[in-house]
């Protein structure tokens, strides 16, 4: 064997030797670029974990208000349907008293007056009930009309007030906190001067 074989012998040992190396360190670099590193994956997962608490708490705050709201809404409106069956039978007893003849009331009879004064204490007793369970009557004459609160069964001519004026009304409305128990039926007037937005109506 000749001092040359020897010579590029070891070349080739020493370009296989760097070439493993090579592999090695390449194998090396590519395990560390597959594995994630540690810290990055605890702070994506406490990002995540902070995201989901965030959404969590604005349900739970959004659940809070609205179950809030149906309770006061429950304890404000859940006599509402009793009331309006109320407001019938206070009816009836207006109606009653109002079918009273002025003759028969100016007659002086102990008993027959007696009667009237005890339908118009019932009368003023159910109301008041009525009134501290939040149902509130509604005065619509001299307001504008409101279709929110009132319900027109007429129209009245009537040049001295604006038009769409309240001028009579034929059945009380109510409310019950801030909403319509039962409209008023009224009358409004016809013929006078329109409102400019923005203005007051007069009171009639």
């Amino acid at each position: 064997m000749t001092d040359d074989t020897n010579k590029h012998g070891a070349e080739a040992n020493v370009d296989e030797a760097a070439a493993t190396y090579a592999e090695a360190a390449a194998e090396q670099v590519d395990a560390a670029v597959s594995e994630p590193d540690p810290l990055e994956l605890a702070k994506a997962e406490a990002a995540d974990m902070r995201d989901r608490y965030l959404r969590l708490a604005a349900e739970m705050d959004n659940l809070r208000r609205r179950t809030a709201r149906d309770v006061k809404d429950a304890k404000s409106y859940s006599v509402a349907g009793f009331a309006r069956d109320m407001l019938a039978v206070s009816d009836n007893l207006r109606r009653a008293l109002d079918a009273i003849p002025t003759e028969a009331r100016e007659s002086g009879d102990a008993g027959f007056n007696a009667l009237i004064e005890g339908v118009e204490m019932t009368e003023r007793a159910m109301l008041s009930a009525l009134e501290r369970h939040g149902v509130q009557k509604l005065e619509p004459v001299g307001q504008k009309f409101d279709p929110n609160f009132h319900q027109a069964m007429f129209e009245i001519p009537n040049t001295e007030v604006p038009n769409n004026t309240v001028v009579q009304v034929v059945q009380a409305g109510y409310t019950i906190g801030e909403r319509v128990l039962r409209p008023a039926m009224v009358g409004v007037a016809k013929g006078g001067p329109k409102v400019v937005a923005g203005e007051e109506t007069p009171a009639a």
